[in-house]
């Protein structure tokens, strides 16, 4: 490991699960039998999945002193990921999500509080500047404010290091932001919010990534939950399907898992049709086991999903 450099933008969470046969609603309670509390936060996620399939990562972001920025604290520590620029507010909290997965489906509702991370700021950013230049790739998403992600796609750009923007949650961006990325990975309730087109079928989530493309993203990568992703870029289209690795548990932190496959195949020199396999791959794997981060595979299974 170690091979590929990537910076991680984005947020920890701690993760307070929920399974069940259906939310409650307003004003009622329902009971379930099904609880976990572990890592998470799309950024953190992303980073871990990186860190699992082969790169040497670092994460920039803030927590709370607290008992969950306690646990990011080791989780990283455990996964041997860099946590030399993750800041810490004395006066907030470290960022929690709420996350019921139906039972039936395996589909999941989040709700996040990101806490102390909200206060990051341009100037911490810039303090990291050093670990950005020295990357092969900086991957950031929305749940950071978008000066935030804005200020790590300029110096990535300034430095020749590729971006990756995974619009999560989708959120209103000024347009030149576009022209600072070099992979766009919306979902399709992500690419029907910001490209105004509803994604509902492939040519739909074509005719989006165009819109992207119009606005100075070099490649897009639409992803499509079971049915794999569709990457449109100036060379043309393609649709790579999903892979099949076995019983779908919970499709929480399946996107984390593409964007952090994907960052890895990207940073090792692969180009981005092949890095979208790999990012299936990750994903198609992390689905078989509950949770986010602890359902990040290994490169060992990845690369024998890829050769079977």
């Amino acid at each position: 490991m170690g091979s590929a450099r990537i910076v991680v933008l984005g947020t920890f969470v701690a993760d307070l699960s929920f399974r069940g046969d259906r939310l409650p609603v307003m004003g009622e309670t329902v009971m379930t039998d099904y609880f976990r509390l572990g890592p998470g936060g799309k950024g953190s996620n992303q980073a871990i999945a990186a860190r699992r399939v082969g790169a040497e990562v670092t994460f920039i972001s803030r927590l709370g002193r607290d008992a969950f920025g306690a646990l990011a604290r080791e989780t990283y520590r455990r996964e041997g990921i860099s946590d030399a620029w993750v800041s810490e507010d004395a006066d907030s909290y470290t960022g929690a999500a709420f996350i019921f997965v139906e039972a039936a489906s395996r589909q999941n509702t989040i709700v996040v509080a990101p806490g102390a991370v909200a206060g990051l700021s341009p100037a911490d950013v810039d303090r990291a500047g050093e670990a950005i230049r020295a990357a092969r790739v900086l991957a950031t998403n929305l749940e950071v404010p978008v000066p935030v992600a804005r200020r790590g796609l300029e110096l990535a750009r300034q430095a020749g290091v590729a971006t990756i923007l995974n619009p999560a949650p989708a959120v209103p961006l000024p347009e030149d932001i576009y022209l600072l990325v070099d992979f766009l990975t919306p979902n399709e309730i992500e690419a029907s919010a910001l490209s105004g087109r509803e994604v509902c079928t492939l040519d739909d989530a074509e005719a989006a990534a165009d819109s992207f493309l119009a606005r100075g993203v070099r490649a897009v990568v639409v992803t499509l939950g079971e049915k794999g992703a569709l990457l449109k870029d100036a060379a043309g289209v393609q649709h790579v399907p999903a892979f099949r690795a076995g019983t779908v548990v919970d499709t929480t932190g399946a996107g984390d898992a593409f964007n952090g496959g994907f960052a890895v195949a990207l940073a090792e020199g692969r180009d981005v049709r092949a890095a979208t396999r790999f990012g299936c791959a990750v994903a198609g794997l992390s689905v078989t086991r509950e949770g986010t981060a602890p359902s990040m595979p290994s490169r060992d299974e990845v690369d024998r999903l890829l050769s079977g």
